[in-house]
């Protein structure tokens, strides 16, 4: 009986740590990157389109700032 409790919380001490550690990660990022910060991807697509990937520095830039405010490592 003595080793059946041990051999219980060992494998519950080594199943818990992954469990927590997981989900950290992924509640950091609930959203995917393409549906992160619509408002300031929709100018830099407009801008880009209209003007070319060259004049829309401040645009482009505005959009990678949202995306690391975030949580996106980009």
């Amino acid at each position: 009986m003595g080793n059946a409790a041990s051999v219980k919380t060992e494998a519950s001490a080594s199943a818990e740590p992954p469990a927590t550690t997981a989900p950290a990660p992924e509640t950091k990022l609930k959203k995917k990157i393409c549906c992160a910060c619509p408002d300031t991807k929709k100018l830099r697509d407009d801008c880009i389109v209209q003007n070319g990937e060259d004049a829309c520095g401040k645009f482009i830039e505005a959009h990678l700032q949202c995306l690391r405010a975030e949580g996106f490592n980009v």
